[in-house]
């Protein structure tokens, strides 16, 4: 892959990422839910990562218990920051 597609296929990766959690949750409007389904149909490091997020998610909702709402911003935060520049910012989810 030349240079410039590989850049290319970063940003779209970076783009479908910030919005695979609202995707995950069923809250994004329908055309950027398509673009974002068809990027996991096509990528494979980011279909691995929604497969993940789903694993988490169905792991939770077979539990019943109460999870701590500080741990789980924790976590959101530290997910977003990978997300946002691949570094969890100080204080992340090990705080």
């Amino acid at each position: 892959m030349n240079p410039l597609s590989l850049a290319a296929s970063r940003l779209h990766c970076l783009h479908n990422m910030r919005l695979l959690q609202t995707y995950l949750d069923g809250a994004l409007d329908e055309m950027p839910a398509r673009r974002v389904a068809e990027h996991l149909e096509e990528c494979r490091r980011c279909g691995l990562e929604a497969e993940i997020y789903r694993e988490i998610k169905a792991s939770i909702h077979e539990r019943d218990c109460t999870v701590d709402p500080g741990a789980v911003e924790r976590l959101r935060r530290f997910g977003e920051a990978l997300a946002r520049d691949g570094e969890p910012a100080p204080g992340g989810a090990g705080a």
